[in-house]
């Protein structure tokens, strides 16, 4: 079969569905032809193009097709805006062109799947739809919008266009929960998690590396957070619960950058208990997730289900315990809670999570045992297994 792919980013561009729409379509390209059409690098890429109308390049059975999108800096969120238009404008009419069997769109820019929707009806092909992130319901529980009638009228379209789709791929139970509400068959959901490759135990780095040394500095407990620090995260509780753990020598550390850094930079202010680093180099990443004592992954309520943090999978092929800092309700928390491989506390009350470390320090026995279960539970997340399932959801979706 021929699959044609709609999303703006895609390596050299950094974004995380760039870096994932690479990890599922080679696979998918060893058995199928894939197309991928997207813009100009732009999502801090390791590479900048010149301007073009459109440059081809071909990869075996796979094929990149970049249309003459700008490719402004992603901060800025006007000049953003501009390359989603641009993308988009250029986009569709060469998707009208593209002969394929199957349509695939993923969120970049977010109205994606609405558009590859109309594309999929004019030209009477299937379209699948891989949510990465749920739009417009993201961008109105993270704050980045408030409700009116333009985002109504999006909502409108966005859900005509999920019951359009022949095959919804979500990443987690809390956003198969959230698509169903919106009317969509459940037959036609299916969940497919990003996954990570587990590496061989013996081939994870001492918790007393040189870069965990850096990490944990002179705190007796460490809490990590490694990652963006976006618009999707309990930030405040977190800070809070780092200032009532501080006198029991709990360190809470955030590596990383994002949108939101500056404000809970402020909301730390003037706390020895809370440090931030920037990011450390790609080779380095297992020895980051040796360091912390509990590794944080978070979701803010109001969020189940929109966003599913992809951190959790390398963490747990990693053996690290986890504290979920999110609504019960979410992928993320149930997983944790399933396999008990960390703990669980509500991101509205620092107090809350404050307790669920101090129970892990009074019973520091729990750590070698969570390590275990998370190595147990990422061996059934395994980025091979996620990647099967990926390819049959196509090929069903074509032989339909």
């Amino acid at each position: 079969m021929h699959v044609l792919v709609l999303n703006e980013y895609f390596p050299p561009d950094t974004s995380a569905t760039a870096k994932l729409a690479l990890e599922f379509l080679e696979p998918l390209a060893q058995k199928h032809r894939v197309t991928i059409l997207c813009g100009r690098p732009s999502y801090d890429p390791t590479e900048r193009h010149p301007y073009y109308f459109l440059r081809r390049e071909v990869r075996g059975n796979l094929t990149i097709e970049r249309v003459g999108s700008t490719a402004f800096p992603r901060f800025q969120m006007r000049r953003r805006v501009s390359n989603y238009l641009t993308y988009l404008a250029l986009a569709i009419p060469r998707a009208l062109a593209i002969r394929s069997d199957v349509i695939l769109a993923m969120t970049d820019p977010p109205i994606m799947g609405i558009a590859a929707s109309h594309v999929a009806r004019l030209t009477n092909r299937p379209f699948v739809y891989n949510i990465r992130d749920l739009y417009p319901d993201m961008a109105v529980g993270g704050n980045i919008v408030r409700p009116s009638g333009v985002i109504r009228q999006w909502e409108r379209m966005h859900r005509k266009a999920l019951r359009s789709a022949a095959r919804v791929i979500v990443l987690g139970e809390d956003m198969r929960d959230r698509i169903l509400a919106k009317g969509v068959d459940p037959a036609r959901i299916s969940i497919v998690r990003d996954g990570v490759p587990v590496p061989p135990l013996e081939s994870l780095p001492s918790p007393d590396n040189p870069v965990a040394r850096q990490i944990r500095a002179d705190f007796r407990f460490v809490l990590v957070h490694a990652g963006n620090l976006g618009f999707y995260g309990a930030w405040r509780t977190l800070v809070r619960a780092a200032r009532l753990l501080a006198p029991e020598g709990v360190g809470l550390v955030f590596i990383g950058e994002g949108a939101q850094k500056s404000e809970i930079e402020a909301e730390a202010a003037g706390c020895s208990a809370v440090r931030f680093l920037p990011f450390f180099p790609a080779r380095e990443i297992p020895s980051v997730l040796a360091s912390g004592d509990l590794h944080i992954v978070t979701v803010k309520r109001g969020l189940e289900g929109v966003v599913v943090p992809s951190k959790l999978y390398p963490l747990l092929a990693a053996g690290r315990p986890i504290l979920a800092v999110a609504p019960s309700e979410t992928d993320a928390a149930r997983s944790v809670s399933r396999a008990r491989c960390g703990v669980v506390a509500d991101p509205d009350d620092p107090e809350a999570v404050a307790e669920v470390v101090r129970g892990v320090l009074r019973a520091p026995h729990l750590l070698p045992e969570m390590s275990a279960r998370a190595r147990d539970i990422a061996l059934s997340y395994d980025k091979v297994h996620q990647i099967d399932a990926f390819v049959k959801v196509m090929e069903e979706c074509a032989s339909e």
